[in-house]
């Protein structure tokens, strides 16, 4: 697999040892079938990044539970994964529409491990090398007037403000109406909190680029308009996982997420809407 590629067992290797715990924040019993052993030799020097790997978590279950809301709705409702790697929504969640799209080595992986027979939702994957290939072409045939959802999880802290942009663009000019869920990360949080597991990622072959102060800022200049945003170790306090994880009394958490919030609340998923008028 490719540098950035590897990351992905990262993820992956955090929602296995989550589905073996007797209280799963996500319950991904489909996550271990992708960690072989050289998944588990990259995942483990990051066992020990326990307050990133609980922001990992939560961000899962956040768009987890963003989605369940919007399949209460619409079980029909089209969902796209940019940059799917080893997710596994489409066999968790009830309903659905699914695509996902990423590298070929990832979505020939994924064929092998957890084939889409298996899955109880419709679901195709699309293969695209995102350094030479157009996204705008690889997703032509699915672009839909429809309301549709587009995930893109974990991804944008990798990309340059062009290659973000030129991501926009392409998801704008497909689909018109859509709601995009997303993580931001400032600057501050990761000045702050970032640091050790960057360095673990640099080494496994990826990199952050360059925080912004303000991440939220690029899609609001492209029309965007925020329906929700949730800082993850908001989250993480009310699901109780800042004691469960790391034993920080539940006093103590409230505490510490109150007067830190400037800083803490600079790691979150964001619900965005835009509709072309």
């Amino acid at each position: 697999m490719n540098t950035i590629s590897n990351t992905a067992y990262y993820c992956c290797g955090i929602r296995m040892e989550d589905a073996r715990k007797n209280r799963s924040i996500c319950k991904d019993v489909y996550a271990e079938r992708f960690m072989d052993e050289r998944g588990k030799q990259i995942f483990e020097p990051f066992k020990s990044e326990k307050m990133p790997n609980i922001s990992n978590i939560v961000r899962c279950r956040l768009i987890d539970d963003y989605l369940a809301t919007e399949l209460a709705e619409n079980n029909k409702l089209t969902i796209i994964t940019v940059g799917a790697g080893f997710d596994t929504r489409p066999y968790r969640s009830k309903g659905g529409i699914w695509i996902e799209i990423d590298e070929p080595q990832i979505i020939n992986y994924k064929n092998e491990r957890l084939p889409v027979q298996e899955c109880s939702n419709p679901l195709s994957r699309i293969s695209i090398d995102f350094t030479h290939d157009s996204l705008s072409e690889k997703l032509r045939e699915e672009s839909s007037e429809n309301l549709t959802v587009i995930i893109i999880e974990g991804v944008f802290m990798y990309l340059e403000p062009e290659a973000i942009r030129k991501t926009i663009c392409s998801i704008q000019g497909l689909f018109p109406r859509h709601v995009l869920y997303c993580d931001l990360m400032t600057k501050r949080f990761f000045t702050k909190f970032a640091q050790s597991v960057h360095s673990k990622l640099v080494a496994s072959g990826g990199r952050f680029t360059e925080r912004p102060d303000l991440p939220e800022k690029i899609f609001f200049e492209h029309d965007y308009k925020e329906i929700e945003r949730t800082p993850m170790f908001k989250r993480a306090g009310e699901l109780g996982l800042l004691w469960d994880e790391v034993k920080i009394p539940k006093f103590v958490s409230w505490l510490m997420l109150n007067l830190f919030a400037r800083d803490l609340n600079g790691y979150a998923v964001y619900r965005l809407n835009f509709e072309k008028i």
